[in-house]
Formats: C-alpha cells, structure tokens, sequence
C-alpha cells in the first residue's frame, strides 16, 4: 500500500469488483487508429491484447509537461520511509514489472519484459517467472533474475539480526514472506511458497530495482548468494544501501530498464523523463516527460488553460479545480473523474494517552459527519460520492459492508452522551474532561487545501460534541512525521493495488505500516487466514472478519474514497490510473 500525499490478498480484478468509472467533457478524441476514444474508453491501453501488454507504435513527439500534486522524493519507493504514490507514478515507466494494470484495474502481463507467470505447482505452491531475455538496465546491464531475487530478499525479512530485529527496512512484506526464492538461470526466478499465495500477482511489479548498482556500491559479489546465514556484515552492507541510497536522485545509481529513464531532477519541483535509449520494446511518444510538483490544484488547472503543460493528473481531488476544468471544454480540454483506488481516513495514535481511552475514540468517529465533508469538498469532482464504510473494501468490491454506518453517524448529542457515560464532564470552555485529562487532541497532515478544510469542518462538528480539534498543516508530514507516529489524529489516503494482501502490513500488529501501534488480535488470526486461502470466496470471509474486528477497535475512520481526476490538452488520449497514476501509458501519448 502506499500513503498517497495530498496522499504497498486475493485478486479481485477477475470479478471486476474494482472497475473505475470516469465522466468528463471533451467529446472525442482521436487515437492512433484513426477512432475516436470516449474517457472511459481510454481505460484501456492499445497495446493491451488477450495475452498481455505489448507496447504498440507510436508517433513520436517532443516535450510533455505533466502536473501533479507533490513531488518525486525517492527511486526505492519500497523502504518504509519513502513509499508513497507519488514515487509511483514517476517510476512506473522507469522500473517495468511483470504485470501492469491498465484503467480498469485489470492486471495484464508485461510482454515487453516477460515471457510468462505461471504456478508450475500446487503443493507447495510454486511460481515461476520467466523473464524475457534481452532486455537491459539503460546502463547496459542485465534485467534479470539477479533484480528479481534481490526484491525478494530484501522485502521478505528473512535474514533477521541477533537480536530479532530486521536488516531491512520494506514498507511491506506480504507474500515475500510466504516464500523462498531462487534463480534458477538469468531468465528464469522460482519462489516455493510455505502457504498458500494467490496474490502471487502482486509480486514484483513495481518494486525491481538494480541488483548491479547494489553490488557494485556495496561491496556485494553476487546478491543472489546472499541468504539469511549469511555474514551478518555482508546483510548489512547491503541493506545500508537498500534502506537509504536510493533516495532523491543520483543519475549514476538510477537507471531505468523500462521505455523511460529519469534523466533530471529538482528537488520538491519536478523529475524529468526521457525515452531510454537501451529499451528492448517500441519507443515511446514524447521524447521527454516533466512531472511537474504543484500543490495548489487551481494553480495546475491553471497551467493547463495558460498552455504551460499539457496534463493535469491530481491524486487529490479538488472541487474549485473540477469547476474550472469543467469549464474549458471549448478550449479543447478533457476532464475525467472517477473513483480510485485510495481512500481518504483518520487513523487514531494508540499510544496517544487521550485517544487510548476508547470512550474518546467513540465519541470522536461519533461527532464527525462526513457526508457534510463529502457534500462540501467532493462532490463536485463525483456527484455520487458517499462515506466509505470499510477499511479493506471498496465499495464496489465483492463482500463490501458498511461497518462504520453506526459509528460515525455525525450526531453530537450522541457524542456526548459517550462522554458521559464514561465519567467525563464539560468544563467553563465547554471540552470534555476526565481526571485532569481534556478531549482534545491534534489532526496532522499534509498541505493540501483540501486536507485543511476537512478539519476545519471536523473543529466545528466536534466542538459542539465537547471535543477540541486542533490543526497541525505540515508540508513534510508524510515524508518525515507518519511512519515514525508522529501524530495523535492522522489524515491521509491509502492507495493500492486491486488486491488486498498489501492491506496485512498496515493493520496487524507489528506490521510494517502500521504507524499508529494499531493491536487487534482477532483482526490478525483473521488477516493471516485470509492470505492463505486458495479460494477467492473463502479469503472474502476473513477478510470481511478483520473489517469488522477492525471498525470495532475505532482505531480508523474510512471517510470517503478518493475520486481520481485528471484533464489534458493536445495530446489523444490520457487516463489517470489509480495506483500507477497518469504515466501508466504515457509511451502511447500521441499529440493531436
């Protein structure tokens, strides 16, 4: 799942649970065989065949600029520390995986780098991935077994210090840890898994780095022989330069083994892409792409209609910039919106010594009314949009429920009657009190407009409920606050994949992401049975227990999912895809 600045299971994808819709202006557009695409139709990718991804021919052009709300930080979107989506949608062209997911979320194989995926045994479960032979790193290295062995070592924990603790610091491990990998030659990667996997699909798609650059910087000979008996010097070695040399942008440690290469970078401004002179597949469209940071979503709405770039791609949706947007289809704009695959929530600080106390937790997701947050802030960008009510599901997803319906009704008095029940009392300044201790507590985030207008609303819902809500804005907050728990309320999205076994590492106990110190013991037996199913149905069971174990711990409030919206001018056809962002495709832009 990653934290979406603004924002790493069992498949879904087959049952079509998660299938973005998208409505937007601009009529048609032309697409390289000569049609004219609708924006839904857009979803799907045209080098997308029955089999797989392969990248189709495509009329070359000069510069695109692309705008997105905050900036690139870091090439190992992998650690704990850096992993967020905006990483992910610089380097989805740069670091290719085995399979993509287009528009609609559907999970394609990445022919251009692989020859196939396949379980090659049932029990155990084995999967074999079979690498594509010829395709390189843009430094003339080797894509090979080599990378794939390194991003399982490094992300399955195994190789643990004396004292338990880990070498390596990954966002997550599910999956990775379920298996024990091996090269069986440069082509061909084989992981044994000790329990059933089905998420297998999920693995290595956007977390394959260069083993090379790793050896050669860390005095490493071969990574493929290290394990977890290897010397504990050489583990750390590597994991030094795993954990933290990755991060910003060294060009000489950066190579790119997809259609792009990073080429440029400015920090807290823009990363620049160019087409990648060793890739294997079709060139892509635009000899160079800038994703261009900005963080006032009216002032990218802006640039667009001012012509000082070409795409507006906003992971966080925003109604005065959809306003506009919407606006300028004479001026040959298209916007598009759709639900995502992020959802916007508050996750509650366990340690914190207030919210430790469940009565206040209660009260809390009691006074906040988050149709009132909806109706006032999102809307606008989707019509139809409602409160989330899961923590693991989308709404659309098979075996969504609503489990927050109850507990998060916006009802003040209600509120306070939970207050006061537990023995607190308002004071003169009208805040609740208990033994000295106030109801009042901070919200953290990010600078994202809309993020401080959320608690706004939250200060006023609460305070007629006895709560005090305080604001605390940090730009940084994501890239240096959350992941050290560093807050007492913590506003923020989670993006992912369409599969859930990505959601283990933010709710159990221990788990990688789980920042907020979150234990739910229920929640964790569930979760763990829930990865270890081979049956989609009998997963949806477990996974549906650990929702409302969850819910039931008022540990974090789902309040809506997030809508992608995107607009573009000039170019045939762009699509914001939920997880990878609007650079999913942007081999295939073609101007118009």
């Amino acid at each position: 799942m990653r934290r979406t600045k603004a924002l790493p299971a069992i498949a879904l994808v087959a049952s079509a649970s998660l299938v973005l819709g998208a409505c937007g202006g601009g009529g048609g557009t032309s697409d390289a065989d000569g049609g004219d695409a609708t924006v839904a139709e857009m979803a799907t990718a045209r080098g997308e065949s029955a089999d797989g991804y392969t990248a189709p021919d495509t009329k070359q052009s000069d510069q695109v600029v692309v705008s997105t709300d905050k900036p690139f930080t870091s090439y190992n979107n992998a650690t704990e520390d850096a992993n967020q989506s905006y990483n992910t949608f610089a380097l989805t062209l740069v670091q290719p995986g085995a399979h993509l997911l287009n528009g609609n979320n559907k999970v394609i194989l990445n022919k251009d780098v692989m020859e196939s995926v396949e379980v090659t045994s049932k029990s155990p479960q084995v999967v074999t991935w079979k690498l594509k032979k010829g395709v390189s790193w843009s430094d003339g290295e080797a894509w090979d077994c080599d990378d794939f062995y390194m991003a399982w070592f490094t992300q399955s924990n195994t190789a643990k210090k004396a004292d338990a603790s880990k070498f390596f610091k990954p966002a997550g491990t599910t999956g990775y840890d379920l298996m024990t990998g091996e090269c069986k030659d440069d082509q061909t990667f084989v992981g044994t898994f000790s329990a059933p996997y089905p998420d297998y699909e999920d693995m290595f798609n956007n977390d394959v780095l260069p083993a090379h650059i790793l050896e050669k910087n860390a005095g490493i000979a071969d990574i493929t022989k290290l394990n977890k008996d290897s010397a504990a010097a050489d583990i750390q070695k590597a994991a030094d330069f795993w954990n933290e040399k990755w991060n910003g942008f060294t060009k000489d440690l950066m190579p790119g083994a997809g259609s792009y290469v990073l080429t440029g970078f400015e920090p807290n401004q823009s990363v620049t892409l160019e087409r990648n002179p060793k890739w294997v597949g079709k060139p892509g469209g635009p000899a160079k792409i800038i994703l261009k940071a900005i963080p006032d979503p009216v002032a990218q709405a802006q640039a667009l209609e001012n012509g000082e770039l070409a795409v507006n791609s906003f992971a966080q949706p925003d109604a005065n910039a959809a306003t506009k947007l919407k606006g300028l289809n004479a001026q040959g704009v298209t916007f598009g919106a759709g639900p995502g695959l992020s959802f916007e929530h508050l996750d509650i600080q366990m340690k914190n010594p207030v919210l430790a106390k469940e009565e206040v937790r209660k009260a809390f997701f009691m006074c906040v009314k988050r149709q009132d947050i909806i109706d006032k802030l999102i809307t606008e960008v989707q019509a139809d949009a409602k409160p989330m009510g899961s923590l693991i599901f989308f709404p659309k997803d098979e075996g969504y429920k609503d489990v927050y319906a109850d507990k998060a009704k916006g009802d003040a008095a209600e509120s306070k009657k939970i207050l006061t029940a537990a023995g607190w009392a308002q004071g003169a300044d009208g805040v609740f009190a208990k033994d000295g201790v106030r109801a009042s507590f901070r919200i953290s985030h990010t600078d994202i407009p809309r993020r401080k207008q959320t608690v706004e609303l939250i200060q006023g819902q609460c305070k007629d409920a006895g709560i005090e809500v305080k604001d605390d804005t940090d730009p940084n907050f994501l890239d240096e606050r959350v992941s050290a728990g560093d807050y007492d309320v913590a506003l923020f999205a989670w993006s992912g994949s369409p599969f859930k076994g990505g959601k283990k590492s933010i709710y159990e106990t221990g788990g990688g992401q789980n920042w907020q110190n979150l234990t739910v013991p229920k929640a964790d037996e569930a979760m763990k049975q829930a990865v270890s199913q081979t049956a989609i149905a009998e997963s949806l069971k477990f996974w549906s227990e650990a929702d409302s174990e969850l819910a039931n711990a008022y540990g974090s409030l789902p309040l809506f999912q997030m809508p992608n919206m995107w607009a573009f001018k000039g170019l045939d056809r762009v699509y914001f895809q939920s997880y990878y962002g609007a650079l999913w495709n942007a081999n295939e832009w073609q101007t118009k």
